[in-house]
């Protein structure tokens, strides 16, 4: 099997390494794994691409390379440059230091990589790690993606419903904020939403006397409707959810119809 990892963290994070683990186990010793993430993190940065700009590309060791571009853009790198249309089997992204429940996901560069690579047709899994009291001060913040991780993707690979339509299925996995012996399983869910939880931002004066803004987050243990992500997860559970790149409300097709 030939992977193709990357993240939105960059390409020195720790949950990388991670990946890089669950990788190397997925493929065996007669399997490929390529690296390629951001010469720099790009948290947030959505399925952006580098439309506008080159990208430099930077071999850093055998099947690792840097990019100084958008997770969507190391995808794109991947399949397009450094594989050279060798197309991987599997597209991973993350393991992400915090969550990609909810309305997270929305503004994910993890998630955005693994949505290109569906909209290239290629099977593709985001996973992200949660944080919070249970997990935030061991010695390994990672541990219950690096204890399941492998087993949540080998299982999806297994079992999970792999289309090949235009707006192929992704995949959202989020690891618990507990340690590995504390994850209760997996479970299929649907993406939730906190409410009064959105981002926003908060402007501070530099010392040059200059007008700057940073966006401010807010407290991620609010448990969502019961069965989606966040709930799964607050609860000890894997998360696993479905996604298309599809944005049409199709609930709302039929209503608007009244308009033609």
């Amino acid at each position: 099997m030939r992977i193709l990892i990357t993240n939105d963290d960059g390409i020195n994070a720790p949950g990388l390494q991670v990946l890089q683990e669950i990788a190397d186990a997925l493929a065996g010793d007669d399997g490929e794994v390529w690296c390629v993430a951001p010469a720099f993190e790009q948290s947030g940065v959505g399925h952006a691409i580098s439309y506008t700009q080159p990208m430099m590309v930077s071999e850093l060791s055998t099947r690792r390379f840097a990019v100084q571009g958008s997770p969507a853009d190391c995808v794109l790198a991947g399949l397009y440059d450094i594989l050279k249309g060798r197309a991987p089997d599997l597209v991973l992204s993350g393991v992400n230091r915090g969550n990609n429940a909810a309305e997270n996901a929305v503004y994910s560069g993890t998630l955005g990589a693994a949505m290109e690579a569906a909209l290239q047709g290629i099977p593709a899994i985001a996973l992200s790690q949660f944080y919070g009291p249970g997990n935030r001060d061991l010695d390994d913040t990672f541990d219950a993606a690096r204890g399941h991780g492998l087993n949540t993707v080998q299982r999806l690979l297994d079992k999970g419903v792999w289309t090949r339509d235009d707006y192929g299925i992704f995949y959202n996995v989020n690891f618990p904020p507990v340690a590995a012996t504390g994850v209760k399983g997996i479970r299929a869910a649907r993406q939730g939403f906190r409410r009064d939880m959105g981002f926003g931002v908060e402007p501070h004066i530099s010392p040059s006397g200059r007008r700057f803004l940073w966006v401010t987050g807010a407290g991620q243990q609010q448990p969502t409707s019961p069965g989606s992500d966040a709930a799964v997860n607050l609860d000890g559970y894997i998360s696993v959810t479905p996604m298309r790149a599809d944005l049409t409300a199709h609930d709302m097709l039929e209503p608007l119809k009244a308009i033609e």
